[in-house]
């Protein structure tokens, strides 16, 4: 079973309550200590309105009785919102700033009010009023913005916020205020941060190409330890979702050491039976030289053991990957029927790297996935360039996948299909454990494949540079080339006997 991604255990004598947001609760280490006032805080569009229907709607689903004080949106406009997640703004009490003057009942026309057209002080005392009737264990105070507006002067502000977290704190009322921090001066208030038990900051931020990113990040939280730093953060039709970061050092499992084969028994003989498991392999040569099918052989061989695998296609269309495969005699749909094999074409423009690395996790600890292909890492690495320390965040996910005892395969493709040739713009060898060079040399006329094992940290490997054959019959690797010269230059040239180069099956038999 896998571990809860917890960084401490929950307190029995101090039971959490969840957020909604199951991301959320796990870089909180189980969700918020009950009765206690929080600050979430972010600029506008950053998800903080979802967040807090989504923390009372949980709250609703358990028989808790919820309350929304807005200052800042209409009903209308909330429940715009929560249509947009099919949700139903019924379960939770709903307190609008419009609404004052009806409370009030001073008899006049109904107008809409807007915040500094009413006095802080009534304003506070009819929050307070519907407070006692609706007596909630659960609220939302948006905004504290047009609390400030209200007050008129920072002091007053500040003492009428701490006013209302003594109220709440006698209440044993959970309470999440929220603030756009549009009106403090530098955008963010820091004696809220002294006045908040716990404070969770939201960011968007829109990049040159593809769609705005999101993230958050827990500044304090007292009295209870969580995961600090920034986490991906994503709104989709029906929920936030929070993404905790990964690290690497806070999982693991007991697995055996034996070597994973790929079912073709030249190819295994390359390193002795194949690569370790938990180990990562770099298949590395020019585009159409053999990466993805000698790769996707390992996956379908797990597959054909009972082990689970996946396939995250990053350049390639999954139909194309699945009409080559075919032609190669390496047809995926039996295993993808039964389960065993995934194939997920991700949209790089679309996902953080904290995204992806949650869908792999989700993938070990849910499926069991033994085997993992990422195809490939230049769709990995190029599409997401403005994301910070993203070969760092690659390095921790393949130290977690190797700590759970999963093989991955990393395909490489080098610029240049013949003569000189270059890695991509990020060297990434020196991270993985085996790399597998591909290249094409020419022979009677005819364009070849060549493959060899440059490293292997798990274990011995052959030094031969071997013929490689892809056709209708499948994978074969043939016989050592010895007169091969040039191949790590990138322009390899045989001048052996080319008797003992393959042919085709369908040539073979012709002749």
């Amino acid at each position: 079973m896998p571990k809860p991604d917890v960084p401490e255990a929950v307190n029995p004598h101090d039971p959490r309550i969840s957020t909604g947001t199951e991301g959320l609760d796990i870089v909180l280490g189980g969700g918020l200590t009950p009765a206690r006032v929080y600050l979430v805080e972010g600029a506008p569009g950053s998800g903080k309105t979802t967040l807090a229907l989504q923390f009372l709607f949980e709250g609703a689903a358990r028989g808790e009785r919820c309350l929304y004080i807005t200052l800042s949106e209409t009903r209308d406009e909330l429940s715009a919102i929560a249509m947009s997640h099919g949700w139903d703004l019924d379960s939770i009490e709903l307190f609008e700033l419009s609404a004052v003057q009806e409370i009030l009942g001073d008899g006049r026309e109904q107008t809409i009010l807007h915040p500094w057209e009413v006095e802080l002080s009534a304003t506070v005392d009819m929050i307070m009023e519907r407070v006692e009737a609706v007596r909630p264990t659960r609220l939302v105070f948006d905004s504290l913005s047009e609390l400030r507006l209200l007050a008129q002067d920072s002091l007053r502000y500040r003492r009428q916020v701490l006013g209302l977290k003594q109220y709440f704190s006698g209440k044993a009322i959970t309470v999440l205020l929220v603030d756009d921090m549009t009106t403090s001066a530098g955008g963010r208030d820091n004696h809220l941060h002294s006045i908040a038990h716990g404070v969770v900051t939201l960011e968007r931020d829109t990049l040159d190409f593809g769609a705005a990113r999101r993230r958050c990040q827990v500044q304090k939280m007292r009295g209870i330890r969580f995961s600090a730093g920034y986490h991906d953060m994503t709104i989709e039709t029906g929920k936030l979702r929070v993404f905790p970061s990964l690290i690497a050092s806070q999982h693991g499992r007991p697995f055996s050491g034996e070597r994973v084969g790929s079912g073709i028994a030249t190819l295994d003989g390359l390193m002795e039976g194949g690569p370790m498991r938990g180990t990562s392999v770099l298949l590395t040569g020019p585009a159409g030289s053999g990466k993805t099918t000698v790769a996707f052989s390992y996956a379908l061989a797990a597959c054909a053991r009972g082990e689970p695998a996946t396939v995250y296609e990053f350049d390639e269309r999954i139909g194309t990957l699945m009409a080559r495969a075919r032609a190669m005699n390496q047809d995926p749909q039996p295993y993808l029927d039964s389960g065993l094999l995934k194939i997920v074409q991700v949209d790089p423009a679309d996902i953080t790297p904290g995204h992806f690395a949650w869908m792999v996790r989700q993938e070990v600890e849910t499926r069991g996935v033994r085997v993992i292909v990422l195809d490939s890492m230049n769709g990995y690495l190029t599409s997401m360039p403005q994301e910070k320390q993203l070969l760092l965040q690659l390095h921790e996910l393949l130290s977690y996948l190797s700590q759970e005892g999963v093989l991955t395969l990393l395909i490489n493709p080098q610029s240049g299909l013949v003569g000189s040739m270059t890695s991509s713009h990020v060297n990434i060898s020196y991270i993985a454990d085996v790399v597998m060079l591909f290249r094409f040399f020419e022979a009677r006329g005819r364009i070849r494949k060549a493959m060899s094992v440059l490293k292997n940290r798990g274990g011995a490997h052959e030094d031969v540079i071997r013929e490689l054959l892809i056709d209708g019959g499948g994978i074969r690797v043939g016989n050592g080339l010895t007169d091969f010269n040039g191949v790590l230059t990138g322009t390899p040239h045989y001048v052996g006997d080319e008797d003992r180069l393959m042919e085709h099956r369908s040539d073979a038999a012709a002749e």
